[in-house]
C-alpha cells in the first residue's frame, strides 16, 4: 500500500540539485550567451537567461540602449514561446514545481509570467500598524502588498546574510544526506 499524506498536508517536491544542468541541456543551443541561472524554491523554478545586447554604436543614448534591450527581450519572448513552454512542461514534470522564465539583456531584465504564492501569517497589532501605515501612505494598496514590499526591502538590505544562511542550510542538508541513515 502506498503512503498518502493526510488531506491538506504538504509534501515536499523532489530534490532539484541537478536542475541547472538539466535545464541547460534541455534549452536549445543559441538561446543564451551563457548558461542560464536557475533559482529554485519549494514552489517554483525561475530560469534566467542572458541574451546578446544589441549593438547601437558609440553615439547611442542611455534611452536608446534601454529601448533596444527591452526590444531584444520582447523579441526573445515572442520567438521562443513554444519552445519555452515545451521545456517548462518537462521541468515541471521532473521537479514538480512551476517554471518561470526571465531574460537579462545588458542592464535590463524582465521576469515573464511567474508564480505568486499566497502566504498566511498571523500578525500582532504593532506589525499590522506597520502595514496599515504603508497602505495609508500610498506605498501599497493593501496589507498583502505592503507585506510583500517589506519582505522585498528586507531581502535587499540583508542579501549577504541571507546568502550565508542559505549556504549553511545547504551544508546541513548535504550532511543529512550523507548521514548514517543515507544507506
Amino acid at each position: 500500500m502506498r503512503f498518502r499524506p493526510p488531506s491538506g498536508a504538504r509534501t515536499e517536491p523532489p530534490a532539484a540539485d541537478d536542475a541547472a544542468a538539466w535545464i541547460t541541456g534541455a534549452s536549445p543551443d543559441g538561446w543564451f550567451t551563457e548558461p542560464p541561472q536557475v533559482v529554485v524554491d519549494r514552489d517554483e523554478i525561475i530560469i534566467w537567461g542572458r541574451v546578446p545586447t544589441p549593438d547601437l554604436g558609440a553615439d547611442a543614448t542611455d534611452a536608446d540602449r534601454s529601448a533596444a534591450q527591452a526590444g531584444r527581450i520582447h523579441q526573445f519572448r515572442e520567438d521562443t514561446r513554444d519552445d519555452r513552454i515545451r521545456v517548462a512542461l518537462q521541468v515541471e514534470h521532473r521537479y514538480q514545481r512551476k517554471v518561470s522564465w526571465g531574460v537579462r539583456c545588458g542592464d535590463s531584465e524582465e521576469l515573464f509570467t511567474h508564480l505568486s504564492a499566497p502566504v498566511m501569517t498571523r500578525l500582532r497589532q504593532p506589525e499590522r500598524q506597520v502595514l496599515d501605515t504603508l497602505v495609508d501612505a500610498g506605498v501599497a494598496r493593501s496589507r498583502s502588498e505592503a507585506l510583500a514590499w517589506c519582505v522585498k526591502l528586507v531581502g535587499e538590505h540583508t542579501e549577504e546574510w541571507l546568502t550565508e544562511l542559505r549556504d549553511a542550510m545547504t551544508k546541513v542538508e548535504d550532511l543529512r544526506r550523507r548521514g548514517p541513515d543515507a544507506a
